[in-house]
């Protein structure tokens, strides 16, 4: 994905796991994952911001490994 392709709210996928971005910075995405034990459990979890979950900063690197869809 490039860095444009990101909206707050936004689904993606890395590393076959699902998230959803809670920010988009000027170099960085922050997400959390939707794809956690936590999550699948209990959806309230994504109550937010702030959310109860730990987000996670995608840099340069890691957003290109990230997709619109599950590979």
């Amino acid at each position: 994905m490039e860095h444009s392709e990101f909206r707050i709210g936004g689904e993606f996928w890395s590393d076959d796991k699902k998230w959803l971005c809670t920010d988009v910075g000027t170099r960085v995405i922050v997400a959390i994952c939707l794809s956690s034990d936590e999550v699948i459990a209990d959806p309230r979890w994504l109550n937010g911001p702030p959310y109860a979950l730990l987000e996670s900063v995608f840099d340069e690197d890691d957003i290109e490994g990230c997709s619109i869809e599950q590979e």
